[in-house]
């Protein structure tokens, strides 16, 4: 019986340092194919076009080899979201959690974790799309949980506030994604928004009195806004 996708996936950590063998016909080394070469080539393809360009396929011509060859490494298009987004976890600082600084920070965890979003366009579709079962998102997620615990979040409380900061910044990041997406034909201006709000019908009053507030903020101001709020809620649940 062939092994399972999870089988492959912990084989992985214990795989041999592959044999970069003999130099091409065309004298040139190529690199060996490692789970991380292809990650690497793979986020260097989601920073240059964004993540809807990214497929194996693609990933394969990065690497000079067939699609074939990401198959003792990857075992799918998921298991290399997977990794994409324990890589860009890996890299976010946690701190020692203290109980007088708990907002401050997972603040400041899930600032580092919009950051880290933002330089790949779109990645947080990989987030989306699965629950976590990579080692380093894992990582994330226990380092949260204990600073929402340190500051005296009842469990079952902190388990949903977690997961739900975690839903928002995938969600915010997306949308920065697309809004900047060039070709987007449906995005337009904050003149323009307010333009089409002015000229609605009497049949919406509060969207043509509140179009300045409804269409305010600049760079991170909603998220910040929004990240304050829900912190906010889980502190009246203490």
């Amino acid at each position: 019986m062939p092994p399972t996708p999870q089988q492959r996936r912990a084989a992985r950590h214990h795989q041999p340092v592959p044999d970069a063998g003999t130099p091409p016909a065309r004298g040139r080394r190529k690199k060996p194919i490692t789970a991380d070469a292809i990650v690497d080539a793979a986020l260097d393809i989601v920073a240059r076009e964004g993540y809807e360009a990214l497929t194996m396929r693609r990933v394969a011509a990065a690497l000079e080899t067939g699609p074939a060859s990401l198959y003792a490494h990857v075992v799918n298009k998921d298991d290399l979201d997977e990794l994409l987004i324990g890589r860009l976890c890996a890299e976010i600082e946690l701190p020692e959690p203290d109980p007088a600084a708990w907002r401050e920070q997972i603040t400041g965890v899930y600032t580092r974790m919009r950051d880290q979003y933002l330089r790949y366009p779109g990645i947080s579709r990989a987030a989306l799309a699965a629950a976590p079962t990579n080692e380093d998102t894992l990582r994330l997620g226990e380092g949260m949980l204990a600073i929402l615990l340190a500051g005296g979040i009842a469990p079952q409380t902190a388990a949903w506030g977690v997961d739900s900061l975690t839903l928002y910044v995938n969600a915010y990041t997306l949308e920065i994604s697309l809004l900047s997406h060039s070709g987007n034909e449906w995005v337009v201006s904050r003149d323009e928004l307010l333009s089409r709000f002015a000229g609605l019908p009497d049949t919406f009053p509060q969207t043509k009195r509140y179009a300045a507030e409804l269409t305010a903020g600049t760079d991170h101001e909603r998220f910040d806004f929004t990240i304050e709020l829900m912190l906010d809620g889980l502190a009246r649940r203490r």
